[in-house]
């Protein structure tokens, strides 16, 4: 254990034994570096790390204090329901267009958004990397490696990987119009209509719309809040079922924000291979962890060639600018000819400016601060939560993301509540979306990546109020 996380160990039990109390001021900085010998940054990390989880809170120029909400925790959920077992034909798309209507305009609360706010971006220096880019563009790179993208980013997020410990090379990664792009190249190349194709239970709505546009049966397989998929009814769906290919995320799964231990994932990957099954690996949030190291996924041990491994820069530097990619291992070549006959080749100028951006650094501080502020926002949302929602509401911890998934006492129907927020300029995900057979119909899952203000805790007031009236 760290020193810090020694110090917020200490700090966490003096506020569950009563020591610490609601309203509480922490010791200032200084006395704790001289009391306990360590440094201020060592200080204020382990005063970050509290305010990650919701023990305390900073009031400007007055210091840390501890939180009104820390001497009660929200019960996390458990194993969310069981799936019926059975190969379903998805049918999602309307209430999905339903739903998400509801987040598109700025005068919405949009806790329903699968967005964070475009405020937490650095868009102004982004833009300086478009200008200069473009002013020195070669006019042949216009036309070179349309669809594998330009060798110079593809070797940035390469460098990204070997930080991480991953050999994955340049030649293997296919640029994309987003993540969702790669994901679906990646899902053309592995099945053909009427395939079954296994997913999460709840899983995220684009994958079932994937599954729906292609003609694809989608497999449930309970997921759990904090580990991920359950790896004993996965192997029983592929014996059972004989799907062509699995799309999960393992690392902060939407909408649950679950994240597989290590161990698990390179069980999952071995389960796999033992079946020839390809997996479609959609890994966007892992820029966005609040704990020492970005988490491995399970492209790191794959040794067949069987994950097809999805990211992109949307979640974490550049929304709008639409740039994802793809490592589909044995698959690449099948995945860059999808890409030359459906999109040909993603934005040149974007990808310059990207390949820019990168090289010159400053990526790694600007999701330092990122991390820190979504730790900060989650914090808040929780707790907030646990003050407004009706008693047995249950909602999950992340340990990173933008997402917690809400479990309501059974009976409050989120579908209702989404279209009774909606009344009142509030949009939220209500679970049935998440799920080829409606299930999760008393959850739902709010966004903490929005901007955090009065508004907002007003917002969660308000859906406390009304999940409380439907319970």
């Amino acid at each position: 254990m760290k020193r810090y996380q020694a110090l917020a160990a200490d700090i966490e039990r003096s506020i569950r034994a009563g020591v610490l109390q609601p309203g509480d001021r922490l010791p200032s900085v200084r006395h704790t570096c001289e009391s306990r010998g360590v440094s201020a940054s060592t200080v204020f990390q382990a005063y970050y790390l509290l305010e990650a989880q919701g023990l305390v809170r900073a009031r400007e120029r007055s210091g840390y204090y501890v939180s009104d909400g820390a001497a009660r925790r929200l019960p996390q959920p458990e194993q969310a329901s069981q799936p019926p077992d059975a190969s379903i034909a998805v049918d999602v798309s309307e209430l999905v267009f339903e739903v998400l209507h509801a987040s598109t305009t700025r005068e919405v609360v949009a806790l329903g958004s699968a967005f964070p706010s475009p405020l937490l971006f650095p868009l102004a220096r982004l833009g300086q990397s478009v200008a200069a880019t473009a002013q020195a563009l070669d006019p042949w790179s216009t036309v070179d490696d349309l669809s594998q993208g330009s060798p110079d980013l593809r070797r940035q997020i390469a460098l990204r990987y070997l930080a991480d410990g991953l050999q994955v090379p340049g030649e293997e990664i296919v640029i994309t119009h987003g993540a969702l792009e790669a994901l679906n190249l990646c899902l053309s190349a592995v099945t053909r209509p009427g395939d079954a194709v296994v997913v999460e239970a709840p899983t995220f709505y684009a994958a079932l719309q994937a599954l729906e546009r292609m003609g694809l049966h989608a497999i449930e397989v309970p997921t759990h809040p904090r580990e991920g998929i359950d790896l004993g009814a996965l192997e029983h769906a592929i014996i059972r079922h004989g799907p062509r290919a699995c799309w999960l995320m393992t690392t902060f799964q939407n909408p649950l924000g679950s994240l597989m231990p290590e161990a698990r994932k390179r069980d999952l990957v071995a389960l796999l291979a033992r079946h020839g099954l390809p997996l479609i690996e959609d890994d966007v949030y892992a820029e966005l962890y609040f704990g020492d190291k970005r988490p491995l996924p399970a492209k790191a041990f794959d040794q067949q060639g069987l994950v097809l491994h999805c990211s992109s820069f949307s979640k974490c530097l550049a929304p709008g600018y639409r740039l994802g990619w793809a490592a589909p291992g044995r698959f690449t070549q099948a995945v860059a000819r999808q890409k030359l006959t459906t999109t040909l080749g993603a934005s040149v100028p974007v990808q310059l400016a990207l390949a820019d951006y990168l090289r010159r650094g400053g990526y790694d501080k600007h999701l330092r601060r990122l991390r820190q502020t979504l730790a900060t926002r989650k914090a808040r949302m929780i707790e907030a939560v646990g003050r407004h929602f009706p008693p047995g509401t249950r909602a999950t911890q992340p340990e990173g993301g933008y997402f917690i998934w809400v479990e309501l006492p059974v009976g409050c129907d989120t579908l209702a509540l989404h279209r009774q927020a909606l009344q009142h300029g509030i949009s939220i995900a209500p679970g049935p979306i998440f799920s080829a057979s409606r299930n999760f119909a008393h959850c739902l899952r709010l966004n903490y990546g929005q901007e955090w203000n009065a508004r907002t805790e007003q917002a969660l007031a308000t859906l406390g109020r009304l999940a409380q009236a439907l319970y």
